[in-house]
C-alpha cells in the first residue's frame, strides 16, 4: 500500500473551464464515461474534471461550478512535457495512474514519480514535466493550503478485503474489477443496491448511507477533511525522493 499525506490547487499545465458534474443514477458514483475532456491552451492534454468542493459560511461541503472552489478532483492525460501552471496558496498531489513515468522539476529538484506513487508539491512552485516513457495518465488533488488537510492512498482491492466507504472519502478504480453495494433504509424498509464500476469510476462515501466496494483490481482512495487551524502545509517527509 502507498499512502502520501499533506495539507492543503493539482492541475496540469493550463487552468481549464469546470464542467458540469457528472453522475450514475445510484447518486454514488461519477462515471469515467460522463466526463468531459477538456484540452489545455497549450495543446498538450486534457483534463477531466471529476468533482470540486468548497466550503459555504455553515462549514458544509457544497458543489462548485466555477473558480471558488477549495479542492478539485481531476484525472489528466499528458501526452507532451512541458511547464505547469503556478496556482500559489495551493499544494497538489500527482499520481501516475496510467503509462510507465513523470519526472517532475520542482524549483530546481527533480523526483521521477513511477506509477501508483502519489507524489505532493507546492502547487506555486516552478514546476515542469518530462514523460521520458511516452504518455501518461494521472490522478489530480488540489487543495488551498492550509485550508484543507488530504490523504491518498492506491491500495489493492481483494474479494476478501472490501473497502467500506465513509463520510470524506472517495474512492477511484483504477485497475481491476469492482461492484459497490450500498444500503438505502427507507419508512418502511431497505434496499440493497448493486452496481458494477468501470475503470476510473469514482464512489463518494457518505455517513448515513453504508457503501462497500467488492472485487479484485487496484483503487485510489482519498480523504479529505477540514484541516485544524494550526495545521501545517507540508511536512519535511512530503518532499522524500526529491533530488
Amino acid at each position: 500500500m502507498l499512502v502520501f499525506t499533506c495539507s492543503g490547487y493539482c492541475a496540469y499545465p493550463e487552468h481549464v473551464p469546470v464542467p458540469k458534474e457528472q453522475r450514475h443514477p445510484s447518486r454514488s458514483i461519477i462515471t469515467w464515461s460522463g466526463l468531459t475532456a477538456l484540452p489545455w491552451r497549450n495543446g498538450g492534454g486534457v483534463t477531466r474534471q471529476i468533482l470540486s468542493r468548497r466550503l459555504d459560511a455553515t462549514g458544509a461541503w457544497v458543489s462548485s461550478t466555477d473558480s471558488d472552489w477549495d479542492w478539485r478532483l481531476s484525472i489528466a492525460d499528458v501526452d507532451t512535457p512541458g511547464p505547469f501552471s503556478p496556482f500559489e496558496g495551493m499544494t497538489r498531489i500527482l499520481t501516475v495512474i496510467e503509462g510507465a513515468s513523470i519526472t517532475l522539476t520542482v524549483d530546481g529538484s527533480i523526483v521521477e514519480l513511477e506509477r501508483h506513487r502519489p507524489f505532493s508539491f507546492d502547487g506555486g512552485a516552478n514546476t515542469s514535466a518530462e514523460i521520458p516513457h511516452g504518455p501518461i495518465r494521472d490522478l489530480n488533488l488540489i487543495m488551498r493550503t492550509g485550508t484543507m488537510s488530504a490523504e491518498v492512498r492506491i491500495e489493492p482491492l481483494t474479494t476478501d478485503r472490501p473497502l467500506v466507504m465513509v463520510n470524506g472519502t472517495y474512492s477511484v478504480l483504477l485497475e481491476g474489477q469492482a461492484s459497490l453495494t450500498e444500503t438505502v433504509a427507507h419508512a418502511d424498509n431497505t434496499a440493497v443496491l448493486n452496481a458494477k464500476l468501470e475503470r476510473f469510476d469514482t464512489v463518494l462515501g457518505d455517513t448515513n448511507v453504508p457503501r462497500t466496494i467488492t472485487g479484485e483490481g487496484t483503487i485510489a482512495v482519498i480523504t479529505i477533511a477540514v484541516a485544524p487551524p494550526a495545521s501545517s502545509p507540508l511536512s519535511p517527509t512530503d518532499h522524500a525522493g526529491l533530488r
